[in-house]
């Protein structure tokens, strides 16, 4: 070797070493180190924690490990139609069961990407101030792809149907737009919720024992799921409130061990739902104690704990006593902290390409255009009729609708878009502001009645009334506890009791919207006798205290109350408020409660060209766990699926007016609206549109836009079409089991054009176990507008149990007026598969029926060319 190579190789030598050096210097523990396998990383990083560290770091809420400069983190994060309970202005999307109306994968996938890009820009924030709270993290627990089953269950309005295909195709572009498609980064994370065999009811889901054969589980229950934890690789999976086979769904052996784990090999986190583990041995009472409870779902898989008051902590006794050992604790902690450094959490800002997300993206020109685009695309055009024989459909509004009149309790309510799991936008369109906004239109807006009764609240606020010691306004008291305890860390003065929060923000010095309360006092001074109404909303505990005497105390709805009073007499009032969780809002205002008869509503309308009644149901009645019990709901389910029967009447009365009247329905699930579909020409069920959604409506009923969402549930004539609410059985439930006649199909959804299918093309691929199809499409009307073509599968020679009929494809595209596309479908062996006895997907040979039209095949939709259909053998 010359003297010039060896000098060379010397050099290389002394560099390597300088850098090793460096980069030893600079980094203290190679966790440090992103240039390390992210395996490697979090070896050494688990590796340094001792027990109780490891504890601390499964539960949402993980604490600071300061000696290895390691910040606190909370898992708990919610973007289930928009980043929710921000302290923040975000873009709130429609709710998930209308952007299912959409059928729609491009644009959920959208809609998702706009999510993470906010959510990211408020965790770079939050991060450079140093905030580390809840609803601050980049691990969203979303999407909720449980099957909705059954329309009573209130939560359904977080899913994306009754159809596993519809459900795991949609579930799929929402990880995938989450998450994005970096080589090395997480933009967020999201987890498919909950698992598995959970859709209520909400009121028993903490002893619940869902019992279903391996038939339904594996042909309903689990196909979505398999769909986002194999193909889309999802990172998190939240498990189920509700037991499964006897044990609860934390601690299945069957779907967290033997599925999950084994069978679908999935290697991120797990986390309960929030509380559910405390269950194991409060009220499903499986297991002893604490530490019996906390080791079984640890050695079940489940890595993090959602909890306020988390069972985990019994986890340190638990291995003392033998439960469970520190390997396999360390086994869940890996899972979490990989997933930390996928989100890039632990590398520097410019190593991590979506650091440079600044607040400037909330609200964005693009984002707030797409939430108006999904609000429309989710609208679904059930019924479209002309008035009188030979006339026109009364949609789309044409030139001689002048005076509109606009009635019911969901036409100027902007909180009924919003939904549940909400974030607030700046700014909500309202069905009255839509219409508005339209020109050359005068609008009679007449509220006419509430959801569930005509007992309206009419607001006068008189601000002069109210003084706290002589000064205007009302004195409130911020607590740092949720129990007005203690003396107040704050007292300050308002003129208003109106306030919107999202959890954690600042609302006072010192006091941010998280287990807060407030406590505002003032006198009221009558300047007239007579009667006054006290109306109370707020999010979480409100109670009214006049004169020292409890008059309104309740949760999530609020309440009135009527004081007798006389001129010139003050009156002592305290109100109470306490913030649980999620977001805080507290209004107080005063008015007067009219009771107007149906009739009465009718006769101030009559001289409208069109009537406009917006009704339905909201967020307020049904959800999650709620604290309601009014006929028909019960504890944010439903116990019928009856339209309230005040809107019906309500209804009644306008049609007696000879107006064509327009209904317009809100609701997250399936209403069994049997009088309206009979007798009015036009319903339109508008689900909850986000923010756009009133503008959205608007839209339709000018015209402005063509119409074009599907039911992704099947509409029931009532409630005696379905089987008990706790059978989870899936004979004659949904449009594949269902044998009775629905109200409105799945699939269902008009047009203000037509289609005409032709040309369907079947033949077997040269791949094995393939079949391509193609149809031809043509909008045959005059305007342009989308069309959602629906491709249904039916096995006709099976020797065992399958559905009436299946989903196996579907695309929406636009059309322009006289244009024809081709459209193309590959079935491959999952489409061509159907689930056996055993649970087994099994490949189905024989005579096939393919049909590919705008909605469910039928005799008529085909004799009008609406559907076409072919027989096939598959060999």
């Amino acid at each position: 070797m010359s003297f010039k190579n060896i000098l060379a190789i010397a050099f290389v030598i002394s560099i390597f070493t300088f850098l090793s050096f460096s980069i030893q210097k600079k980094h203290q523990y190679p966790f440090q180190n992103s240039t390390l396998p992210t395996e490697v990383r979090v070896d050494n990083l688990v590796g340094l924690l001792t027990l109780e560290e490891k504890i601390s770091q499964m539960v949402n809420n993980s604490p600071a490990i300061k000696r290895l400069n390691i910040p606190a983190y909370n898992w708990w994060n919610e973007t289930l139609h928009g980043v929710a309970r921000s302290s923040y202005n975000v873009t709130s999307y429609p709710q998930a069961i209308a952007m299912a109306a959409t059928w729609d994968t491009t644009s959920l996938k959208t809609m998702a990407n706009y999510s993470a890009i906010e959510g990211r820009a408020i965790y770079n924030d939050s991060k450079r101030q140093g905030k580390t709270g809840i609803y601050l993290g980049l691990t969203y627990w979303t999407p909720n792809i449980n099957i909705f089953r059954d329309p009573r269950w209130g939560r359904g309005q977080e899913t994306y149907g009754e159809d596993p295909y519809l459900t795991g195709t949609l579930g799929k572009a929402f990880v995938r737009g989450l998450e994005g498609d970096h080589p090395k980064y997480l933009k967020a994370s999201a987890c498919a919720k909950h698992f598995a065999v959970h859709s209520g009811p909400e009121w028993n889901r903490s002893t619940f024992n869902a019992k279903v054969s391996d038939f339904d589980l594996w042909d309903t229950y689990l196909p979505a799921f398999r769909d986002l934890i194999v193909d889309a690789k999802v990172s998190g999976v939240m498990c189920a409130y509700n037991a499964f086979d006897g044990q609860p769904c934390c601690g299945s052996d069957k779907l967290m061990q033997k599925i999950l784990r084994d069978d679908w090999k999935f290697t991120g986190y797990v986390t309960s739902d929030c509380g559910g583990i405390s269950h194991f041995w409060r009220t499903h009472k499986t297991h002893p104690s604490k530490e019996a409870a906390a080791a079984d779902a640890v050695l079940h898989g489940t890595d993090c704990e959602c909890s306020g008051d988390p069972t985990y902590r019994a986890l340190l006794k638990a291995v003392n006593d033998g439960l469970i050992t520190e390997k396999e604790i360390t086994t869940s902690v890996k899972r979490l902290f990989t997933i930390r450094f996928r989100l890039g959490m632990f590398d520097e800002d410019k190593e991590v390409p979506f650091s440079k997300i600044d607040t400037s993206v909330l609200e964005s020109a693009a984002h707030k255009a797409h939430a108006l685009k999904m609000a429309r695309q989710s609208m679904v055009l059930l019924k479209n009729e002309p008035l009188k024989q030979k006339s026109a459909n009364v949609l789309p509004f044409g030139k001689g609708v002048k005076k509109i009149a606009l009635v019911g309790p969901n036409a100027d309510d902007k909180t009924v878009m919003l939904a549940n799991y909400y974030g607030f936008p700046s700014y909500i369109s309202s069905v009255l502001d839509g219409i508005r906004s339209k020109q050359g239109i005068e609008v009679v807006y007449e509220k006419g009645c509430n959801l569930i009764d005509n007992k309206v609240f009419k607001p006068n606020w008189k601000g002069n009334n109210f003084s706290f010691e002589g000064k205007p306004g009302f004195q409130v008291a911020y607590f740092k506890n949720n129990k007005w305890e203690g003396k107040p860390a704050v007292v300050s003065r308002v003129p208003k009791i109106n306030f919107q929060w999202g959890d954690g923000e600042q609302v006072a010095e010192g006091i941010i919207a998280n287990q807060f309360s407030m406590r505002f006092t003032a006198d009221y001074k009558a300047d007239e006798s007579g009667e006054v109404v006290f109306e109370l909303k707020g999010d979480d505990n409100v109670k009214l205290f006049v004169n020292g005497e409890k008059q309104i105390d309740t949760d999530l709805k609020g309440g009135y109350y009527t004081l007798k009073v006389q001129k010139g007499k003050i009156y002592k009032l305290v109100i109470d408020y306490l913030q649980y969780s999620d977001n805080a809002e507290i209004e107080f205002n005063m008015g007067t409660i009219e009771t107007a008869s149906p009739a009465t509503i009718a006769s101030r309308v009559k001289d409208a060209d069109v009537i406009v009644f917006v009704g339905g149901i909201a967020a307020s009645l049904e959800g999650e766990a709620m604290p309601v019990s009014v006929e028909g709901f019960k504890g944010g389910d439903r116990t019928n699926i009856e339209l309230p029967k005040i809107q019906t009447d309500v209804m009644k009365a306008l049609k007696a007016t000879g107006k064509p009247v327009v209904f317009v329905n809100m609701s997250g699930g399936a209403m069994g609206f049997e009088w309206e579909a009979a007798n009015l020409p036009v319903i339109l069920q508008a689900w909850y549109g986000g923010q756009a959604g009133g503008q959205a409506i608007a839209d339709v009923l000018f015209g402005d836009y063509n119409p074009a969402g599907r039911l992704p549930i099947t509409f029931y004539k009532n409630i005696s079409d379905l089987p008990d609410f706790e059978d989870y059985s899936m004979d004659n439930r949904t449009y594949r089991y269902f044998k009775g006649e629905p109200l409105f199909a799945f699939g269902h959804g008009l047009s203000y054009t037509t289609f005409k299918y032709s040309n369907l093309k079947i033949s077997k691929s040269p791949k094995s176990n393939e079949i391509l199809v193609s149809v031809d499409i043509t909008n045959t009307g005059k305007i342009a507008g989308d069309e959602v073509a629906q491709l249904y599968l039916a096995h006709k020679n099976n020797s065992y149990k399958t559905p009436i009929r299946t989903l196996k494809g579907y695309q929406r595209n636009y059309f322009k007026a006289g244009e024809t596309k081709q459209l193309q479908f590959k079935l491959g062996y999952n489409e061509l598969s159907e689930v056996n006895s055993l649970g087994k997907l099994e490949l189905m040979k024989g005579s096939l029926d393919i049909a590919v039209g705008g909605a469910q095949p039928n005799a008529v939709l085909i004799s009008q060319g609406k559907s076409i259909q072919k027989q096939f053998i598959f060999n």
